[in-house]
């Protein structure tokens, strides 16, 4: 038989490949055999794997520290993860255990700063940028920061108006500041220019008129952000080398600037034929980077980078529970899941984001082409091949069989909770599935345990006031 579902993968991809095998015809993740996690908590549950984040953050490192020596690059390389990505008590207990930066986007995000100080677990040298447009809470906020003795703290510029906030709030010491410039969108966006940044033409005089000859401010940084991420293609290299001239051109004029930060993130993998040459990308970067310092006699700059979803985006998946199928004419078999997908991901109906889809159980079966279909009455709770780009093929069953059918989207670290809301209300009243997390222990055993039981409906009705 070779038209087991086992067998349309290993002709379609590369399998196994790093995360997924399957053992007796289940699928494991990372090593974790997925069907004991169902047989000990039930479906649906999400699933954070912690050892995936710091895997993640020493293969950047390795990444850039290559790069570097290849290019004989003088500069440092500093990582700093996002903390909009995700905010969770263990995903930043995990991210702060390598030893990495951070950044900010709201004002929100100082407290948790002022917690993560009491708890020890960042100190007052820690580099914090400070990201977004920022209303008078975050300003004041991140000035209480420098004011308190963070030497390392570190708004970046959004705006002209921003800088005589930080003249009003702050006290008399030094105060290290960065300058976002405003991208030009990609040519198939809503809008010419990005909304956030200062716009590349006027970033010169600003500097000039405004913070060249303070004794309060140290232009210490230049961030370049592109929205879609980092990626191989015209349109990014153009923009990175407008960034690249720019820097060079305040250099000249600006002693203190020693950064440049690499905004937008490295992609991940959302399928099992994703490509992308990632040392061959941050070499790339690297060597633009020297080669336009070195054209223009300037010492190459300190690289930052924000890395948020490619911190943790694969570290989570959600796994459900095929409760029947549906038939509804010649062409569109339906699975119907245990949850809502508009709720537990609701980046593929909000951006028509992809996962990475595949079967827990029955590999060895055969295959057919399905359409996935979540448990709220809404029209946009699905997962199918005419919205997410690539055929969607599982394999299959009969309802009568005794084990149901089993799936899981991965890497789904990143975002899901904060855009979905985490204990709320969810569409339809759905509860929230239960959260599972899986780490290491000091000999290196997977242990797991759970970390969010699932919603009670009682709780949801006394959130709408009954």
């Amino acid at each position: 038989m070779t038209n087991r579902y086992i067998d349309l993968v290993n002709q379609t991809f590369d399998f196994p490949q790093e995360g997924f095998e399957v053992k007796g015809g289940y699928l494991y993740f990372h090593d974790l055999p997925l069907k004991t996690l169902i047989d000990t908590y039930g479906t649906p549950f999400k699933l954070s794997y912690l050892p995936k984040i710091t895997a993640q953050i020493e293969k950047a490192r390795n990444w850039f520290k290559t790069a570097m020596a290849a290019n004989d690059y003088q500069g440092e390389y500093h990582y700093c993860y996002c903390t909009k990505s995700s905010h969770f008590r263990y995903v930043m207990d995990e991210v702060l255990k390598n030893k990495v930066h951070i950044e900010t986007s709201s004002a929100m995000d100082i407290d948790l700063v002022d917690r993560l100080f009491e708890q020890g677990k960042i100190n007052k040298t820690t580099i914090i940028i400070n990201n977004g447009f920022k209303p008078i809470l975050y300003t004041k906020k991140i000035s209480a920061l420098i004011n308190a003795g963070f030497k390392n703290v570190m708004p970046v510029l959004d705006n002209v108006e921003e800088l005589e906030q930080y003249e009003q709030f702050t006290n008399g010491s030094t105060c290290k500041i960065g300058i976002r410039v405003a991208t030009e969108e990609e040519p198939n966006f809503e809008f010419y220019t990005s909304r956030l940044g200062i716009p590349r033409a006027k970033v010169l005089d600003f500097y000039q008129e405004k913070i060249a000859n303070s004794p309060k401010f140290q232009l210490k940084m230049l961030h370049f952000f592109v929205d879609k991420g980092i990626k191989d293609n015209m349109y990014y290299w153009n923009e990175f080398k407008k960034v690249l001239k720019l820097y060079c051109q305040l250099k000249k004029v600006c002693p203190s600037l020693k950064a440049i930060n690499i905004g937008g993130g490295l992609p991940i993998k959302n399928s099992l034929g994703f490509e992308y040459d990632y040392p061959y990308m941050i070499n790339e970067i690297v060597s633009q980077i020297k080669t336009a310092c070195q054209e223009e006699q300037i010492e190459e700059p300190d690289i930052f980078t924000e890395f948020g979803k490619f911190t943790v985006g694969e570290s989570g998946a959600v796994i459900f529970s095929v409760l029947g199928q549906k038939l509804q004419n010649d062409a569109e078999l339906w699975y119907m899941i245990d949850n809502s997908i508009m709720n537990t991901l609701p980046d593929t109906w909000g951006i028509q984001e992809r996962f990475l889809l595949l079967p827990i159980n029955r590999w060895n079966n055969e295959y057919r082409r399905v359409n996935i279909g979540g448990l709220t009455c809404d029209n946009s709770d699905y997962y199918n091949a005419e919205a997410h780009i690539n055929q969607l093929y599982l394999p299959k069953y009969n309802n009568n069989d005794p084990e149901p059918q089993y799936i899981g989207f991965f890497h789904t670290g990143a975002y899901q909770e904060a855009l979905c809301g985490y204990g709320g209300i969810q569409h339809c009243l759905i509860p929230m599935p239960k959260h599972v997390l899986v780490d290491k222990d000091a000999n290196g055993n997977l242990k797991h345990w759970l970390n969010f039981k699932e919603q009670k409906l009682e709780n949801v009705l006394d959130l709408l006031g009954y």
